[in-house]
């Protein structure tokens, strides 16, 4: 979804909360031919293995997205932001989204799992949860008209994501 709502191909690319790299394995499988990409992670064991994966114009570094500071000296084009958001409070979700729209030169597109999800949704286990539809939206519109929204590519809702531009 998130190479769905904006074209990586040319970009400068940052995954926030990069895990194994499967992002970058994903466009790289699809011949998304992406300009650099850099994928940060809070674990050094998940950095360690998309390190070990010899990805190519990718770079994979251990670092925490708010006290670093590593998503403004980046520069990326875009930042993508999935799974990350999943055992974060509200606040924190929009701590780390707003990192990221400052960091973005051009887009941030983020997943979360939507508390507008349909009755028949998995339920989540006591560490995940489903943030604020609502309110991840009222954000992304208090920075910017040109917002996307979806939540209809998995049954039920589970997942939704948010695209928003600059400019």
């Amino acid at each position: 979804m998130l190479a769905d709502l904006y074209p990586l191909a040319g970009k400068r690319v940052l995954d926030a909360g990069c895990g194994r790299g499967d992002l970058a394995r994903f466009l790289l499988d699809r011949g998304i031919e992406f300009s650099s990409y850099v994928g940060i992670d809070a674990l050094a064991a998940v950095v360690a293995q998309a390190s070990r994966r010899a990805l190519p114009r990718c770079e994979f570094y251990r670092g925490d997205l708010l006290r670093d500071r590593v998503l403004e000296t980046v520069s990326p084009d875009v930042v993508c932001i999935s799974g990350t958001l999943n055992t974060m409070t509200a606040d924190e979700a929009l701590a780390v989204v707003g990192a990221g729209w400052r960091a973005a030169r051009e887009a941030l597109v983020f997943n979360f799992l939507s508390d507008r999800a349909g009755r028949s949704a998995p339920a989540q286990g006591q560490t995940v949860r489903r943030l604020p539809t609502l309110r991840l939206l009222e954000w992304a519109f208090s920075r910017t008209s040109q917002v996307a929204f979806r939540q209809d590519y998995f049954d039920h809702g589970h997942d939704a994501t948010i695209r928003m531009l600059k400019g």
